[in-house]
């Protein structure tokens, strides 16, 4: 089929890191407050303060970062407290009954923090802790990478589609995959129900249960710092990214009919000939399922899978503008030839060819993510095949997780 080596001259695509760290863990014991007198209610009766504990312990250097601070008050309720390091607040939450507070997410490892905190007793005086302390710097330290597969060099700054993945890989094995999922945050301005499903040990997709609401903003919050991938690693940066959901474009290819229709927020701006698979083999077969956009480029070259030079139906050639839509060669492209097959026959080798003026439309109008569906063949998509996540029911789907 048209790829399945694929160098593409102008291939465009775009990924951001986060740097794990691993190394030799210290342990942390609990902390208390400092020790108060007790005070006179009515003059008569005693009431002891409320004693306040926070671990990590004063002067700790070596604490767990993904343990976090947990501050407890025995003999009253906790009013306050607060959670810094280097003019950052940490964010954190009270139990039901105010008696303990934990921080939200996992701490950066090697930094320093400072914990005050006041209390009431039941007559009302005020008992005050705190806690300055470290989190542990593993000193035989190792990199890692992780990246956003999502994001397209090019198109930074513009939209994605209403199908748009978001991909989060790491360059070794994670093994506390419960730990990273719950440091993963997605926000939206239209929220819809989503979830995230890992792919072997390096790679988690979060996808929606239906498609995103067209025109919105997305946010990516992963509080990874802190966060213990496995024995000896922690992740040391967390990793924000916030992208626009533009319109909503559909196409709908059939491959019995020649005929590919585009609509945009539900409305058809472009219906057009073409030409898929000729289906003499599986793989120049076109594939039946839900696509996404991947990628372009212009040109991309594009050499025949399985062959060499001079074997029968050996080709090597230059097709441009060519959108991927899986990762087993299939693109929306330029015609390259062979124009009386468009809207009339399957003449391919597996993409979906258009007449160079719908070619080039199409080429640059394209978000990422955008939704292509096509019907009429007897090879059906594979949901890993590139990004063709929506192949599995969203029940399915959610089996995936670590925390489902």
């Amino acid at each position: 089929m048209a790829q399945l080596r694929t160098r593409g001259i102008a291939n465009r695509r775009w990924a951001a890191g986060i740097v794990l760290l691993v190394g030799t863990l210290g342990l942390t014991a609990c902390s208390s407050s400092e020790t108060h007198e007790t005070t006179t209610a009515g003059g008569d009766t005693k009431v002891p303060a409320a004693k306040v504990t926070i671990t990590p312990a004063q002067g700790s250097e070596k604490a767990r970062p993904d343990r976090g601070v947990v501050v407890k008050a025995a003999g009253g309720t906790l009013q306050s407290v607060s959670v810094t390091a280097g003019g950052s607040q940490v964010e954190g939450a009270f139990n039901a009954q105010r008696t303990e507070w934990r921080s939200k997410w996992t701490l950066r490892p090697g930094t320093n923090y400072t914990v005050t905190s006041t209390a009431k007793n039941s007559i009302g005086t005020v008992s005050q802790a705190t806690s300055t302390f470290r989190t542990l710097r593993p000193t035989a330290a190792q990199t890692a990478t992780a990246s956003l597969d999502w994001i397209l060099e090019g198109n930074r700054g513009k939209t994605y589609g209403v199908g748009t993945p978001i991909i989060v890989d790491f360059s070794r094995p994670v093994a506390n995959k419960k730990a990273v999922e719950r440091a993963l945050e997605v926000t939206a301005e239209k929220p819809v129900e989503g979830a995230w499903r890992w792919m072997g040990d390096q790679k988690v997709i979060y996808r929606t249960k239906t498609y995103w609401p067209a025109h919105q903003t997305v946010k990516l919050n992963a509080h990874l710092a802190g966060v213990r991938v496995a024995k000896g690693v922690y992740a040391t940066k967390d990793l924000n990214r916030t992208f626009k959901i533009g319109a909503a474009r559909i196409t709908t290819i059939n491959m019995k009919k020649h005929r590919m229709v585009v609509k945009v927020d539900g409305k058809k701006v472009r219906s057009v000939p073409v030409s898929g698979g000729n289906g003499t083999t599986l793989e120049y077969t076109t594939t039946s399922g839900t696509h996404l956009t991947m990628e372009k480029g212009n040109p991309v070259r594009m050499i025949a899978p399985g062959r060499k030079k001079g074997d029968p139906g050996y080709y090597d050639l230059l097709i441009n503008y060519a959108v991927r839509i899986s990762n087993s060669g299939e693109y929306l492209h330029q015609t390259a030839g062979e124009e009386y097959c468009l809207g009339r026959a399957n003449c391919s080798h597996g993409c979906v060819r258009q007449p160079a003026d719908d070619a080039q439309w199409f080429y640059r109008t394209v978000q990422p993510g955008d939704i292509v569906n096509i019907t009429g063949t007897r090879r059906k998509l594979q949901y890993d095949n590139g990004w063709s996540f929506w192949q599995l029911p969203f029940e399915t789907w959610k089996k995936g997780s670590a925390l489902h």
